[in-house]
């Protein structure tokens, strides 16, 4: 069966943006180290590159290695819709929850207004490659029952407020560590695989 795999960038705090949305805080280190980091990244999960940025780092016509189909709320779709992309991930199935979105923006994307945990479980009924639940808080914690693994980028800074990475009911769930990676610009990549 498919998995829902949440793949995110934190901070040190559990934030995955600040309180207005804003990530552009995160560290990157130098040119070096955030070249390195990012073509190891982009090498690994290619699909996760928004379609406009996908010919500036060579992965134009790359195939999708992990994820067929991404899910995100209205906060993770919104900063591409503001300057006009209504497809972010067009090489990719598009889910958008919103309950306040309304019609969608553009045909290949889908607006899904209720029930995001009966989405999940159906479309981890389907064939096919893994689920990106790309964020945000909110979403994560209103499907957290069917995520199964965890690709967390831990970046050294802390935010001190902002949206956290699970924004949901008190639920401790124990996670093994399968995978961790760091580089030199501090950032720390862990894969998490939920216990069952």
């Amino acid at each position: 069966m498919r998995e829902l795999v949440y793949y995110i960038a934190v901070t040190i705090d559990g934030r995955i943006s600040g309180p207005g949305g804003e990530y552009d805080f995160y560290p990157q280190g130098d040119e070096g180290q955030a070249a390195a980091y990012s073509a190891w990244m982009n090498e690994r999960f290619p699909e996760t590159v928004p379609t406009m940025m996908r010919a500036a780092f060579g992965l134009e016509g790359a195939p999708n290695r992990q994820f067929d189909t991404v899910v995100m709320g209205l906060g993770a779709y919104r900063p591409g819709l503001d300057l006009g992309f209504t497809s972010p991930y067009a090489h990719l199935r598009q889910y958008v929850v919103s309950s306040t979105l309304g019609p969608s923006p553009d045909p290949a994307v889908t607006v899904v207004a209720g029930d995001p945990l009966g989405l999940v479980r159906s479309l981890k009924q389907e064939e096919g490659k893994d689920i990106w639940l790309c964020g945000g808080g909110k979403l994560a914690g209103a499907v957290w029952p069917e995520v199964d693994r965890l690709v967390v980028k831990s970046y050294p800074v802390v935010a001190g407020d902002g949206i956290p990475m699970v924004d949901g009911k008190f639920d401790p769930t124990v996670f093994a560590v399968t995978e961790r990676k760091s580089f030199d610009n501090g950032v720390v990549v862990t894969w998490f695989d939920r216990r069952r």
